[in-house]
């Protein structure tokens, strides 16, 4: 069984405050070339629950990441 974690989406491009406004509970970032999506206390459930969200939304998903020790 997988526990909850941190985690980092990493998005290409920049998204909107509307579109992040879809992913409730996750703090942004944004790189010059991608925007990062950043989220405490995920488990397996919510994992899949952004992944789909991302989908949906048409976004390019060029990284997940699991956060270990608070180093992004």
């Amino acid at each position: 069984m997988m526990t909850a974690g941190e985690y980092e989406f990493r998005i290409i491009g920049r998204v909107s405050d509307a579109v992040l406004a879809e992913f409730h509970g996750l703090d942004a970032a944004f790189q010059p070339a991608e925007t990062v999506l950043h989220g405490t206390h995920l488990d397996q459930a919510a994992l899949h629950g952004v992944l789909e969200r991302v989908r949906e939304l048409g976004l390019e998903l060029v990284e997940v990441r699991q956060v270990r020790n608070g180093r992004r």
